[in-house]
Order: structure tokens, then C-alpha cells, then sequence
């Protein structure tokens, strides 16, 4: 059996980072390559500049190619950014067959019949998850493939996302001379990389604190069960501490990774760092504690917003595993017990695992995403992401594709 090479590229705020996979005869995955490269046109997980996006994108995938030695002509590619918009929707169908079996296909035709929801011109489904099934009034079916029945119902999770914004993501990867294989939003990538089958089941929130955005992933009873986007992240607490101590933003940066904290009370009163001035002016003495002090009401306030959103879902209290956080602004120290106070559940840090190879290098919240639209990748190897309706003319592909389903039927 020849070996399977699988390829993710998160696209970030703050950096663009390419993950290739060598899926092994074993059905093991190993990373084999891994390229990092700063982002300079993206703001708030959206392109803003389509040429300095692609040479990002260039640059990432060229490194991971040199460390892997091989060449990539597609990638699973992230999605995120505060125009991702999350419902549930409901599609009934009946079994027409002699048997009444359930196969495979009523079951792509029930979720199809749950797809055809009203949107807006201007969007594009870009995920459609089953959460579950109903055959004949039982529900809590997971997999109705094989049951008798004469109606089948499914309720899924349909995200969906500007067209633009996911135009200008094909077309920055293809102009760096890559196919997109398929688009993921990212705190569903994550969420393969840091959180357990055994927390999905149990009810679990994925909280990807990036640099331009935060994105979550609420789960329960092993199915996805709300997802949505804060346009706040790491961005905004550098450019607060640039503020508030009145450095530069690239020291600002520098200053959160170092010394950075989540809770004042984690630092002692004579502790102290030192801050670069602006314009030739020396540096300065500042207590850690004050840093603290402008770090803590803006995660607070991330957190807050988070909080806001979960209260609508109807899967709050259900929620007994507690928070997974991971992303960059993770690594920060005491974020876990400020999101404990916010929240009131336990929190972890997530870090990517289901890996081997050069695992080391990715074991890194920040690397989340990365590995799991790996770990997607491997998945729903099978299936044809490529290209969706209103997006490179595939809208011809699908209904081909679904003309020859029928006729083999």
C-alpha cells in the first residue's frame, strides 16, 4: 500500500503555518514537515491583502516541503473569522425501498434535505455535521446505516460563512500554485488535534484563542452542537500592553510572550520588567503586576463574550468536561484559572496529540489547527472536498456527481 501524505495550512492572524503527514501502511500519522511563516495579509481570520496572504502561504508550504522532501499539490486549509455564523436544521425524508434499509445514500439525501435552508446570497454552507439521527420516532441514533425504517430524520449542524472570505482563502492558496482540497473551520480542525472522544461524549467546550480571533466548538453526546467566532484575540492584548506601557508592537508582542500573565495575583508586588521606549527614549523599569493589570481585563473580556454565546445554547449545563483552550495566547501562564473564574468549569490547555514523526515540533497549542486539519485530512480522506457551489464553477461537478449517484441507484 502506498503511503498517504496529507497537508494542512492554517491560516492566522498573526502566522501561516503548512503540517504535512505521512499516513504510514500502518495507519499511523507522522509528521514529516512543518513551515512557518509570519502573516502579513490577513486581519481578523479574513484576507485583506490577497498578494502578501499568497506569498505567506508560498513561504510556509515551500519550508514545510524542504523539511518533508517532498512536493504538495493540495491542502486542507482553515477557515475562521467573525462572519462564520452556526444553526441547527432538520431534514425528513422516506424510505422508498421494498426492504425499507436504510443505505448510505439516504442517509447523504436526508442531509442534503437539511441543507436546504434559506441563506443569504452572499453565503456558503461550509460544514453540514449530523448530530443525530431519528428512525421512526427513535432517536439517539448514531449511524441509522443497515436499520429498517419508513422515515428518517437527521439534525445537523450547518456552518456557514461569507463567499468572499472564502473565495479570497481559494484563491491566495491556488495562486501560491496549490488546490484547496477542502475548507475547515478551524475550531472544528482543533478540536481532532486537543480534545478526547471521551470529553465530546461527555459535553466539552474547544476554546482557539488566535491571534486575530477566538473561536469555539461546543460538543456533547460525541456530535458537534454549536460553533461560532469572537472577533477579539492575541492582537488585541499586544496592542493594549503597546498602549498602555507605550512601546512599540513588536515589543509589546515580545513583552506578553515573556512575561505576560493572565491573573495579578499570580505576581509578586517587586517584581519588575524592562520596557523599550518609542523614539530613541531609554528604556523604563515597569512592575510585572502592572502588566498583569492590562492583560487580565482583556481576556476577561474574550472570555466574557465566549460565555455570552454558550448561554444561548441549550448544551450550557451539560457541559461536564469542562474548557479545552489552546491556540497561542493559551501558552499565556494563569489563563487557566481565569477561565475557571469566567466560566465556573475546569479548564486544560490543549495540546495537539494522535501524532508521530518530528512530533515535537508541533506539540504546541498553537499548532492546533495545523494538526488537525491533518487528523480531518485523514478522516474524510475519501471524500471530494474540492471546490464548493459558487466557488471555481464546481456547482456543475456536484450535479453531475449526483445525476451518476442516481443512476446507479
Amino acid at each position: 500500500m502506498k503511503n498517504i501524505i496529507i497537508a494542512g495550512l492554517d491560516l492566522g492572524t498573526t502566522k501561516v503555518a503548512c503540517i504535512i503527514a505521512n499516513v504510514t501502511d500502518k495507519g499511523n500519522i507522522e509528521i514529516i514537515g512543518i513551515g512557518i511563516s509570519p502573516s502579513t495579509g490577513l486581519r481578523r481570520g479574513m484576507v485583506v491583502n490577497l498578494e502578501k496572504t499568497t506569498e505567506s502561504v508560498k513561504y510556509a508550504i515551500n519550508e514545510a516541503e524542504k523539511v518533508a522532501g517532498i512536493k504538495l499539490n493540495q491542502v486542507y486549509t482553515g477557515i475562521a473569522g467573525d462572519h462564520i455564523r452556526s444553526q441547527t436544521s432538520r431534514g425528513v425524508i422516506a424510505i422508498s425501498k421494498p426492504t425499507k434499509e436504510i443505505s448510505k445514500s439516504d442517509i447523504d439525501r436526508v442531509i442534503e434535505q437539511a441543507k436546504a435552508v434559506s441563506i443569504p446570497m452572499d453565503r456558503e454552507i461550509i460544514h453540514a455535521i449530523p448530530q443525530g439521527f431519528i428512525v421512526d420516532d427513535q432517536p439517539g441514533i448514531k449511524d441509522p446505516a443497515g436499520m429498517s425504517g419508513v422515515r428518517l430524520e437527521a439534525d445537523v449542524h450547518i456552518v456557514t460563512g461569507a463567499v468572499t472570505s472564502a473565495q479570497n482563502i481559494y484563491r491566495s492558496v491556488e495562486k501560491a500554485g496549490i488546490q484547496v482540497r477542502d475548507l475547515v473551520l478551524q475550531p472544528i480542525a482543533s478540536s481532532y488535534a486537543v480534545v478526547d472522544p471521551e470529553e465530546k461524549e461527555l459535553g466539552v467546550v474547544l476554546i482557539d484563542v488566535g491571534g486575530g480571533t477566538t473561536d469555539a466548538a461546543l460538543f456533547y453526546d460525541g456530535a458537534i452542537r454549536d460553533t461560532f467566532v469572537i472577533g477579539l484575540g492575541g492582537v488585541n492584548v499586544t496592542n493594549d500592553i503597546a498602549v498602555g506601557l507605550r512601546t512599540p508592537r513588536v515589543y509589546a508582542e515580545e513583552i506578553k510572550k515573556e512575561y505576560g500573565v493572565a491573573r495579578d495575583n499570580l505576581v509578586s508586588d517587586t517584581e519588575t520588567i524592562d520596557v523599550p521606549g518609542i523614539g530613541g527614549r531609554p528604556n523604563r523599569k515597569i512592575k510585572r503586576k502592572l502588566l498583569a493589570s492590562i492583560v487580565q481585563p482583556r481576556l476577561e473580556e474574550i472570555f466574557t463574550l465566549v460565555y455570552r454565546e454558550l448561554r444561548k445554547s441549550d448544551y450550557m449545563d451539560l457541559i461536564s468536561a469542562g474548557i479545552v483552550l489552546t491556540g497561542g495566547t493559551a501558552k499565556m501562564e494563569g489563563i487557566e484559572e481565569l477561565a475557571e473564574t469566567v466560566f465556573g468549569l475546569p479548564t486544560r490547555v490543549g495540546i495537539p496529540s494522535g501524532v508521530g514523526g518530528i512530533a515535537d515540533m508541533v506539540k504546541d497549542p498553537i499548532h492546533a489547527t495545523g494538526v488537525g486539519l491533518v487528523l480531518y485530512g485523514y478522516e474524510y480522506r475519501g471524500r471530494n472536498g474540492i471546490g464548493r457551489p459558487g466557488i471555481n464553477g464546481s456547482l456543475f461537478t456536484k450535479i453531475f456527481e449526483r445525476m451518476k449517484k442516481w443512476l446507479i441507484e
